[in-house]
């Protein structure tokens, strides 16, 4: 999936640059500009496929182990 410009927060600088984006004064911020379209295919079908072939190859163990990790570093952010 693609991610999204950021746009403004300002309500007159969206303005702004909407009307800059209308007239050709701006131009739209593409994420995969430039890319090679294939290349950039094949590497989404690999992610998406990469963490359910991680979690099939670890143990139990392994994702207890990682899911513990985990929780620990959540929480000690609110500590």
């Amino acid at each position: 999936m693609a991610t999204r410009p950021k746009r403004p927060r300002d309500v007159n600088e969206l303005a702004k640059l909407i009307v800059d984006l209308s007239t050709g004064d701006a131009e739209d911020e593409n994420p995969d500009a430039g890319k090679n379209p294939n290349k950039v295919e094949s590497g989404r079908k690999g992610g998406t496929v990469g963490g359910a072939q991680r979690a099939k190859n670890l143990t139990s163990a392994q994702r207890s182990e990682i899911a513990k990790k985990a929780a620990d570093a959540r929480w000690k952010r609110t500590e």
